[in-house]
This record gives C-alpha cells, sequence and structure tokens, in this order.
C-alpha cells in the first residue's frame, strides 16, 4: 500500500510526533533496564517499598505541605493534631514537622515548573511528606501546561506504589488496593502528540520491571498481613501489549506465593463487583495499573462514605508520600465553603504515614480518635454550610487523644 502524503503541516506533525515517540520509548527501556540492574544488584530491596530500616529509631522528619484549594486548610488542622499525637517525640526531638512553603499552584506557575526547585529541595530534605491536593491546569484554565505535581513527585521520588485501604467492618469489606504508580497513561500524560486539525494521541506504559515490583509488594503485603487472596485487575482483553504483560507479569510473580489465591478481572467488571454486595466482601489485596486505581479506588472511598474518608500512601523503596485521595475542590473555595472540607482523609493518611516510620502505638491511637470522630460527627461532615466545620472535626479527634 502507498503511504499517503498529507499537507505540509500535518506531515511536519507526523514526523515530529514519529521522532518524539522514539525518544519516550528510549527512554522507558533505559527506565526498565535501570530498574532491572538495581534489582539484580540488590542495590534495592524489589520485594518491599518501605523506608530503610536505619530509619527507624532515628530522628524522623516528617515534612508537610498543604498544597491548593482545600488543602492548607486541611492540612493546618492535620498539623495541629500532629503536633499533640506527637507531642513527646517533638519535644525530645527523635521526631520533627517541617512546613513547607511554597507547593501552591500560583508559585508552580510562575516558577514555570511542576515543582519549584526550593520546595523540591525542602521536600528531599524530609524523611516522609504528609501532602495536602494540588490543582492540575487543564485546557480550560488557559495557563502553562505543566504536568501534575502528583504524577511529577511519585516518579521524581520513584514512589512506585500507591496503597489505598478502604474498611468498613460492618459490612466485612477490608480491601487494600495495590495501584502501580509511576507508569501506564500517566507516565507520558504531559507529552501526548497532536496531529493539527485531525487527532490527538496520548501513550501507555507498562514495563516489565514496574510491573513485577508492584506485584510483588500486593503479594508481600497479603503474606505478611495474613491475607489470602490477590485479584489482578486490567483490561487485557482490549489493552492487549499493555493490559496483557501487566496480566501475564502478575501472574508470573503469583507463582512464587502459592499459599495466597490469585483471580484476575477486567475493570469495568469489578467496578460492578465493589457494589455488589453478594461478593465484595470475598476482595481482600487488588493489584491494578495507574488509572484503573486511580479511579476504582475513589469509587471504594464513597462506597466506605465519600473520597473525604479514605487516606493514601505512595511508596518507594526510599521515600513515601501520603495524602489525602480527593482532589483540591476548588468548586468549595469558589464557593466559600471552604471551612466544611473533611480532613479525614488526610488524618487517615497521617494514620498511615505514622504507621510506616514505627511510630505504632501513636497511629492507633489517632485511629481510634479518628473513628470516635467518624461516630459522633462524619454524618454531619457534608461539605455545606450548615455541617460541621474542618476545625470541629480536628478539635474532636485532638479531644480524644
Amino acid at each position: 500500500m502507498d503511504k499517503k502524503t498529507y499537507s505540509s503541516e500535518i506531515e511536519r506533525d507526523i514526523k515530529s510526533s514519529v521522532d518524539n515517540f522514539e525518544i519516550m520509548l528510549r527512554e522507558q527501556v533505559e527506565r526498565n533496564q535501570r530498574m532491572r540492574a538495581e534489582r539484580e544488584d540488590k542495590a534495592v530491596d524489589a520485594k518491599e517499598g518501605h523506608l530503610t530500616d536505619n530509619l527507624k529509631g532515628n530522628k524522623v522528619i516528617i515534612g508537610t505541605a498543604g498544597g491548593d484549594g482545600i488543602g492548607p486548610i486541611i492540612m493546618t488542622e492535620a498539623e495541629k493534631v500532629l503536633e499533640v499525637v506527637l507531642r513527646d517525640r517533638l519535644t525530645s526531638g527523635s521526631a520533627v514537622l517541617k512546613p513547607i512553603e511554597g507547593f501552591t499552584l500560583e508559585n508552580r506557575l510562575a516558577a514555570g515548573k511542576t515543582v519549584p526547585d526550593s520546595v523540591m529541595a525542602a521536600m528531599r530534605e524530609c524523611d516522609v511528606l504528609l501532602k495536602g491536593p494540588t490543582t492540575t491546569p487543564n485546557a480550560a484554565m488557559n495557563t502553562a501546561n505543566i504536568e501534575s505535581a502528583n504524577v511529577y513527585l511519585r516518579k521524581a521520588f520513584d514512589l512506585f506504589a500507591n496503597v489505598r485501604p478502604v474498611s468498613i467492618p460492618k459490612e466485612g469489606i477490608d480491601w487494600i488496593f495495590f495501584r502501580e504508580n509511576t507508569e501506564g497513561e500517566y507516565a507520558l500524560g504531559s507529552r501526548g502528540e497532536y496531529i493539527s486539525g485531525e487527532l490527538a494521541v496520548d501513550f501507555k506504559v507498562t514495563t516489565d520491571e514496574g510491573t513485577k515490583r508492584i506485584a510483588r509488594a500486593a503479594y508481600e503485603y497479603a503474606m505478611a498481613n495474613g491475607k489470602t487472596r490477590v485479584s489482578i485487575v486490567t483490561k487485557a482483553n482490549i489493552m492487549k501489549k499493555t493490559d496483557g504483560n501487566f496480566l501475564n507479569i502478575c501472574r508470573e510473580v503469583a507463582k512464587d506465593y502459592p499459599g495466597i489465591e490469585t483471580d484476575s478481572w477486567f475493570i469495568d467488571i469489578m467496578a460492578a463487583n465493589l457494589v455488589n454486595k453478594d461478593i465484595r466482601s470475598n476482595f481482600q489485596v487488588i493489584v491494578l495499573p495507574n488509572l484503573y486505581g486511580d479511579i476504582i479506588t475513589d469509587e471504594a472511598a464513597q462506597i466506605q462514605g465519600g473520597v473525604g474518608t479514605a487516606g493514601s500512601a505512595n511508596i518507594g523503596n526510599n521515600y513515601a508520600i501520603f495524602e489525602a485521595i480527593h482532589g483540591s475542590a476548588p468548586r468549595m473555595i469558589e464557593e466559600g465553603l471552604g471551612e466544611y472540607a473533611n480532613p479525614s482523609s488526610l488524618l487517615k493518611a497521617a494514620v498511615m504515614m505514622l504507621s510506616h516510620v514505627g511510630y505504632a502505638e501513636e497511629a492507633k491511637k489517632l485511629e481510634a480518635a479518628l473513628e470516635a470522630a467518624d461516630q459522633e460527627l462524619g454524618l454531619r461532615m457534608t461539605g455545606m454550610a450548615g455541617g460541621a466545620t474542618c476545625r470541629e472535626y480536628a478539635e474532636l479527634v485532638m479531644s480524644r487523644l
């Protein structure tokens, strides 16, 4: 078949897109080979994403960054709660809270960078980070096309495991999601191509090494926590190369864990399964690619009580970021409702953070205080005028610590 020639403008765009695609392919091959070399050299523990053992017992620097929209509001209250629950450690100097300024959309746009250099340097000085939600520019905002700050930080610190628990004990629900955090559609989300007046193309990446490590993290968690089932979620019947590869590699990893049952589901039916009361309590550990994990964990959080009720951990081998799973809610700010934002998602992320750095006792105390606050104020946290405020919720939590 003869290759058709188009207008000079379209031919130019096609040539540019092909050249850029080759660059991206080479970058991703290099990244996969680097991950393989690290694993084979045992420079990185490929089985688990966690802080190195030598951190535990030493001074832990906890960074806090409010972000955009309702982020600074809920972070202010979260910092107050942390000051109470960590009072003894802060007094002794074994823990330090380090507020990080400048992590706002305005500063990012002014610097022309997803994360300004000064902010990034401050984050690197911390052992872990508690982060508020951020706003990502979109076409409707008529601003510079900078990358999502969340995606950028996950790649910069190689936080490959996004871990999101959802629990409703009275309904037998105890789910934990292991979402691959550095690949999929998000890896090259700001580097898609556009053929003038014709079409747009974005890219999805699934590397062998990236899939192996998220799969192993899920199975290691299951084995360490008495879980008996891991569910793999893809759309491998349609996305045959990327999702097909993800599914096959997860199944290979599963062979190393014969005591754990493995099943697989397509993302659309899994979304339905989570609202099917007859079977949803059967699910335990769920491992899935980036985009599907982003969407379905919001659904799971809504089942739990709303996206404002679930925390999230982004874990690598040498760093971890903990955050609320919801966005910056600019509409709440525009409507003057910021004070009614629910801080429980960020505080649940703080529980995960405390546990991660080895502060098990403080994590349990905060978790119990949150449960008490949810029972007393949960139904009044409506996000609307007349409901309970962010400050009221935080003060109730602190009164239970």
